[in-house]
């Protein structure tokens, strides 16, 4: 086996133990943080070198190594990065372990980089867990009421989300006596629709495994952990369960339904249609809900619900002209890679305005703008783009996915989907105008870390190239959408 295939996990892997032994031998504890980012740069120059290779496969087929995989693999490493640099700010919070903390985000984006390349339902079970079981460990650093209460719900329903993916797994293997994704393929195509049709552990399965994922990709109706752990987890990591753990959680929801679903075409129709009920509770949802919070972070969580329910969008329009499908996991790619950025560096402003209120209310915004113009600019501009204005990446991200969903016939999708950005403006720019037009709460500035800043500046530069100039990652993305066949 040729492992510089698997490059980009084991160096991320080794940086991981390597912190844990470096922290026992200084007493510079900040170094696991430049540590960690020299982990994360060996890791993407790795897998940018990988693209360019055909598509190839380790492992007896269990892994996947082309571009689809690749391209989320960089939206992981974008998150962590930006996660990492974020996170300086919050150094003295997270100071009894700064050094597990950062490992525990490496060994989650390891967990996360294999679950989007996965094509077996045991490695994508491992994969699952590897990630899920750091970030259940991570969403309780601070150890306070709120962040343990997270980490409680967190890990129960992650527990009872895994064991239904699980149990849906089990029914596939028992029918298809193959954990192979292509295997699956085969036997499922194998099947007449009457045999189909009397088959109810495939039908059962199906639901189950969308169930189990619908947890990970917080929708309806699993998304019941949101918003607790949004708000009691550290703020970074909220940034990067809301992005790369979701970005990973779409990439094997894309990769399963379509290696192993997409024929015969009229079942292919149905998972379909039942994304599109999914897709239209899931934003519907999130948005009417996020109207009436007073907590930032907690509206930034029913934010992410409502985003998952766009991105679902996608996967309803991948079900039906096979032909076609390429093109709407290529929206998704791309609306994935344009909301990672958007929502991490959003978080990264409420970690420095947060850190100087002692809260995440938000009252407290008012005025922010004259208190810290460039931190509220920021804010300003991730906003505007989770909305979807120009000129920003979620105006290309949205146009790009409800084009893909129009042209295979979803056209009352995305009617419901285009009302419902109307209504998420009013929650993301009540933000902004409590910022810009409010009294100041206080006359202190607020101030932030170079890293911090670093990270904010970084992500808001990548919203505006992407919304100005967004071809080079489009032209990435519909590569990624060809390499799945």
């Amino acid at each position: 086996m040729n492992l510089i295939l698997l490059a980009p996990e084991l160096s991320l892997f080794s940086t991981a133990v390597l912190i844990i032994f470096v922290d026992l031998f200084t007493r510079k504890k900040g170094a696991v943080a430049y540590l960690a980012i020299l982990g994360i740069a060996a890791s993407a120059g790795f897998a940018i070198g990988l693209w360019s290779r055909a598509p190839q496969s380790v492992f007896s087929n269990m892994l996947a190594v082309d571009q689809f995989a690749l391209f989320f693999k960089y939206v992981v490493l974008a998150a962590l990065l930006l996660v990492v640099l974020s996170s300086v700010e919050y150094r003295k919070k997270i100071e009894h372990g700064l050094a597990e903390y950062h490992a525990l985000l490496l060994v989650s984006a390891v967990g996360l980089m294999l679950l989007s390349a996965s094509r077996e339902l045991i490695s994508i079970y491992v994969a699952l867990e590897l990630s899920g079981i750091s970030l259940y460990v991570l969403a309780t650093f601070l150890r306070d009421p709120k962040s343990s209460e997270a980490g409680l719900k967190y890990v129960l329903l992650g527990s009872v989300a895994s064991a239904v993916l699980l149990y849906g797994m089990a029914l596939i293997f028992g029918l298809a006596g193959t954990t192979d994704l292509r295997g699956i393929a085969n036997s499922v195509r194998a099947l007449s629709a009457t045999g189909i049709l009397s088959s109810p552990p495939l039908l059962i399965g199906i639901v189950l495994i969308a169930a189990g994922f619908g947890f990970k990709i917080s929708s309806f109706p699993f998304q019941m952990w949101v918003p607790d752990v949004y708000e009691g987890a550290p703020t970074p990591i909220t940034g990067y369960l809301s992005a790369a753990s979701k970005a990973a959680g779409f990439a094997v929801v894309l990769r399963i339904f379509y290696d192993s679903f997409a024929a015969p075409q009229w079942l292919s129709r149905d998972w379909g249609m039942m994304f599109a009920v999914l897709a239209v509770f899931t934003m519907t949802m999130g948005n009417l809900v996020a109207i009436g919070q007073t907590n930032i972070k907690r509206m930034m969580a029913y934010s992410s619900i409502a985003q998952a329910g766009y991105m679902i969008v996608g996967i309803a329009a991948a079900s039906v002209a096979q032909s076609m499908a390429s093109e709407a996991r290529s929206a998704v790619a791309f609306f994935l890679a344009s909301y990672t950025l958007t929502n991490i560096g959003a978080f990264g402003a409420i970690v420095a305005f947060s850190n100087k209120t002692g809260n995440d209310l938000i009252a407290d915004y008012s005025g922010m703008g004259k208190r810290a113009p460039l931190l509220a600019l920021a804010l300003t501009t991730c906003l505007v783009s989770l909305v979807g204005l120009p000129p920003t990446a979620g105006l290309i991200a949205k146009i790009y996915l409800f084009n893909a969903a129009v042209q295979q016939g979803f056209m009352w999708l995305v009617i419901i989907a285009v009302i419902n950005t109307v209504i998420s403006a009013y929650y993301y720019l009540r933000v902004v105008k409590i910022m810009w037009l409010g009294a100041p709460v206080s006359e202190e500035p607020v101030p932030s870390s170079v890293s911090l800043r670093t990270s904010l500046w970084l992500a808001c530069i990548g919203v505006l190239l992407l919304g100005i100039v967004p071809s080079i990652l489009i032209g990435l993305a519909q590569t990624a959408g060809k390499s799945v066949s």
